[in-house]
């Protein structure tokens, strides 16, 4: 996929949350990472999370590094090869909250969710390439059980 083709999709992001508001993409991204997790789990149903994590990130073309910190904690480190994030695009600032909040978290947790019904996950940006102007976009990655 080109660049160009990236920012398209990237400004389409931007007039849906513009007509529809921020849950709008929200949403949408939810439950295409949920989509996703459900193709993931019918391909490969014995695959651990760390292997399936690890797809959605080679596949955008980035270099993903994942380490355990303990049993409930996940370091996500994702390297990609240039400053530009294929969903948050360039560097802006003024982007990265919108990316991260409405784009990124949703669709990662709708995928694990769809993975790990039976597990609370949540994610703390600590890097972002949109926010930071780096190659680098590192999250933590929580999980407990849920409560029954």
């Amino acid at each position: 996929m080109s660049k160009n083709s990236l920012k398209f999709f990237q400004s389409y992001v931007y007039e849906m949350a513009d007509i529809g508001g921020e849950n709008l993409p929200k949403t949408v991204s939810t439950k295409l990472g949920t989509k996703l997790g459900r193709l993931y789990k019918q391909r490969n149903p014995d695959a651990k999370l760390e292997k399936n994590l690890k797809k959605i990130y080679t596949i955008l073309g980035a270099k993903p590094n994942i380490r355990k910190l303990n049993d409930n904690t996940l370091e996500v480190t994702v390297k990609h090869r240039k400053k530009f994030c294929p969903i948050g695009g360039d560097f802006n600032v003024k982007r990265a909250e919108f990316v991260n909040n409405n784009i990124c978290i949703p669709y990662t947790l709708g995928f694990l969710h769809e993975l790990e019904p039976n597990m609370k996950f949540e994610a703390d940006i600590q890097s972002c390439i949109v926010s930071k102007n780096t190659k680098i976009c590192e999250y933590i990655l929580k999980m407990e059980p849920k409560n029954r």
